[in-house]
């Protein structure tokens, strides 16, 4: 069911969406936490669709910002609000709510967001494109638990790096880490079998990739050794060399959903290793609300020391 509301406020739309879940007999208890998703017409549809699909894991109530700029003097002064409301199939497992704002209705839009959100359940807000250099002082940003950016929507993905490790608040992540978390398991697999002391390292991908320079930092702050950083053609991350006084521990991935393990003195042997949907990298953000250390260690780094040790 889809409920198109013009020139509306907040009070409207809740009432639209409780006029929505009495015609399909759904009720609001079962979702778990609200997401806003801040994003622009262009992109709406496919982060739309992520959210519905990771809903299906964690039912919840999406509420959609798209700030409409202004062509004409006289559409800055027309400030006002439009909305469409979708409950039932039309919103995956729980309800959307796309939020349409124009004028000075879109400098203010957490006012019109705040009313929307669920009593008592968590808040996540994600930017799946132009983020804010602070997210957790963003006046959306400020009212959730969780942030979520992603630095490959960014024009300079690692100069966006560098000012996410300087604006870091606890409950910021962003979706290249996210990615990461196939390789980090492997990773730490991987040196719990070789138990041997790591004193070299390199991380393979395609230039400028944010997620091969998290990778990088991660292995730099867990190893306490140099991590080289490798341009190949990609695409994203193709590899992971890490030198042992026994041989290489190599995970290789030039390709493809598969990768391949080799550990010093033992056959190689191949991996599932796909790139993930966006979709697929939402729900598993959204199966933890609390702060992400590991994401803070990465971003800021750690200058390599002498003496080795494992993930």
């Amino acid at each position: 069911m889809k409920i198109d509301l013009t020139d509306t406020t907040a009070s409207k739309i809740n009432k639209a969406l409780v006029q929505g879940r009495r015609a399909l007999g759904t009720p609001a208890v079962g979702m778990v936490l609200t997401m806003v998703i801040v994003t622009d017409e262009e992109n709406a549809y496919d982060s739309i669709k992520a959210a519905e699909e990771a809903s299906h894991e964690h039912p919840s109530r999406t509420l959609v910002v798209i700030k409409r700029h202004a062509r004409t003097p006289r559409d800055r002064h027309n400030s006002h609000l439009d909305a469409e409301v979708r409950v039932g199939a039309d919103a995956g497992t729980g309800e959307t709510v796309v939020l349409r704002t124009y004028g000075e209705v879109s400098e203010h839009a957490d006012s019109v967001v705040l009313p929307l959100l669920l009593p008592d359940a968590p808040v996540v807000v994600w930017w799946p494109v132009e983020a804010p250099e602070e997210p957790a002082k963003d006046p959306l940003g400020a009212l959730a638990q969780r942030r979520i950016t992603d630095l490959y929507a960014a024009e300079n993905p690692l100069e966006a790096l560098r000012a996410r490790a300087r604006s870091y608040a606890p409950g910021d992540t962003d979706l290249a880490w996210t990615r990461l978390t196939p390789w980090r398991s492997m990773l730490a697999a991987a040196l719990d079998q070789a138990r041997t002391r790591i004193v070299s390292g390199a991380v393979e991908a395609e230039a400028d990739n944010p997620a091969a320079e998290l990778l990088a930092r991660w292995l730099e702050a867990r190893l306490h050794v140099k991590i080289d950083r490798i341009v190949t053609a990609g695409p994203v991350v193709t590899a992971v060399r890490l030198g042992t006084q026994q041989g290489e521990i190599v995970i290789d991935r030039p390709e493809g959903p598969l990768a391949t393990l080799t550990l010093p003195h033992q056959p190689s042997r191949t991996l599932a290793l796909k790139v993930r949907t966006t979709s697929e990298l939402i729900a598993e953000e959204l199966r933890r609300l609390d702060a992400d250390e590991m994401y803070a260690v990465a971003l800021r780094g750690e200058s390599p020391k002498e003496n080795a040790s494992h993930v």
